[in-house]
């Protein structure tokens, strides 16, 4: 850390290995307690596409070994694009959950050698927290602040308090909608992961052919998209038994009709989380957009229009870094170890590690604690 004046300057390496992607970023953040300027000086993301496509998902025990074997060469690469050494760096960052244990315990692990080894402070965090702080890279925001996470294995409204307060409003009660992307590329036989290809096809697809469901449509903030994806999957199959096959239009048809109704519903489930936030919280009015399937260019579009309908500003972040990084991990990293709110639990592995610590689990709940 260096210091000029009342000014800090701040360099962070942040480290990612919670599912899939293998991931290390160098923030550069000069504080001056009153305001932060943040500058990412790199981000490098190794993805594990190739070895995961002839399985049409992640499989942990080839998800854990990738890790070990590039965490150290991503971190490297992450050093050299930043032009700094590992001497120069002041505070690393890990992911410690949720996530699968063997990708998190690959990086928790090595964290702790290099922090040792440079006696410099080590912080561990939560990736979805990681998520939802992201947009302040970006933005000034102020809390409290509404926030949609959705990912491949998470979908959740939450209230975002502080570093380690969130309110969790509502969330899906079954599949997230990174996994049904996934699960109909998989029916439509297009690839892995199912997300972009599912969006690509989408483009030049007729999105009012095909009248899906749209489960769950209350007045509460849960969302069901099991059903959705039983329904496209039922529909993929007459379409085989009745023409003996898919033709190309008929997968873009069904792309962009999935699309358009995943859409609706976050759109109708938006509307009711900022009554929400609206009857229960004071602050600014402000809606942040988080998570790999916020990539998705009709998703961000159409709730963007919600924003703009309800009087919210609308907040996101830059595609990719809506996927898995580790710019996002280093920065909840350093607003964790400014305010002092760390302790050495959290780098203990936490395959399931809930935002929200009070509300009733909406999903499982096993040994290892609520999922979600």
């Amino acid at each position: 850390m260096k210091k000029n004046s009342n000014e800090h300057v701040w360099r962070v390496l942040g480290l990612e290995s919670s599912c899939d992607d293998t991931a290390a970023s160098v923030l550069k953040i000069v504080d001056n307690n009153k305001e932060k300027k943040v500058e990412i000086l790199s981000s490098i993301v190794f993805n594990q596409n190739k070895l995961h496509v002839n399985f049409n998902g992640v499989v942990p025990e080839i998800a854990a070994r990738a890790h070990c074997e590039k965490i150290d060469i991503c971190t490297k690469e992450a050093l050299k694009k930043a032009s700094l050494s590992i001497k120069d760096i002041d505070l690393i960052s890990v992911t410690s959950g949720p996530g699968l244990i063997g990708g998190l315990l690959s990086g928790v692990m090595f964290a702790k050698g290099l922090a040792r080894g440079l006696k410099i402070p080590l912080i561990g965090v939560n990736h979805l927290a990681a998520h939802c702080f992201s947009v302040k890279i970006f933005h000034k925001i102020n809390f409290p602040y509404l926030t949609l996470l959705v990912s491949g294995g998470h979908c959740q409204f939450l209230i975002v308090k502080n570093v380690d307060s969130f309110v969790r409003i509502g969330g899906t009660i079954d599949d997230a909608p990174g996994e049904c992307f996934d699960k109909i590329a998989t029916f439509l036989g297009i690839g892995y992961p199912g997300g972009p290809l599912v969006e690509f096809k989408s483009k030049n697809g007729n999105e009012d052919r095909f009248s899906f469901p749209k489960p769950l449509m209350d007045n509460t903030c849960n969302m069901s998209f099991s059903g959705l994806k039983t329904a496209v999957k039922r529909e993929t199959e007459k379409l085989i038994a009745s023409q003996g096959g898919l033709y190309n239009e008929d997968v873009k048809d069904i792309c962009a009709s999935f699309q358009k109704t995943t859409s609706e519903i976050f759109k109708y489930k938006t509307i009711n989380a900022i009554k929400f936030f609206n009857n229960n919280f004071e602050g600014d009015k402000n809606l942040a957009i988080v998570g790999g399937v916020a990539a998705n260019k009709k998703i961000r579009h159409e709730l963007q229009q919600v924003a703009f309908q309800n009087n919210f500003k609308y907040l996101t972040v830059p595609a990719q870094y809506c996927t898995d990084n580790a710019a996002m991990i280093a920065y909840l990293g350093f607003e964790k170890f400014i305010l002092k709110n760390h302790n050495n639990l959290d780098l203990v592995v936490k395959p399931r590690w809930p935002l929200d610590q009070t509300s009733t689990p909406i999903l499982g709940f096993g040994k290892r604690g609520a999922k979600a």
